[in-house]
């Protein structure tokens, strides 16, 4: 794990990225001091619409008027 100084890795940013990118995690340095570690992010997987069909559901009384004592917390009052 390559350790580089703040003013390195602010000049050769896009070759550190290339080295992230194969896998290498970077670690920069203040004065000879660790302050952060580049690593590659894990990619997030693609959303796919109703994926959770079937594992939710919602009663029909979510249309119902709510119970007046609710109303009023609802209203802001106490």
């Amino acid at each position: 794990m390559p350790t580089v100084n703040v003013h390195e890795a602010k000049t050769q940013l896009s070759r550190l990225l290339v080295q992230v990118e194969a896998g290498e995690e970077v670690v920069i340095a203040r004065r000879g001091e660790p302050v952060a570690r580049l690593v590659r992010c894990k990619a997030k997987g693609k959303r796919r619409f109703g994926a959770m069909k079937g594992q939710i559901f919602v009663d029909d009384s979510i249309l119902d008027p709510l119970p007046e004592d609710e109303l009023v917390l609802w209203e802001g009052g106490a």
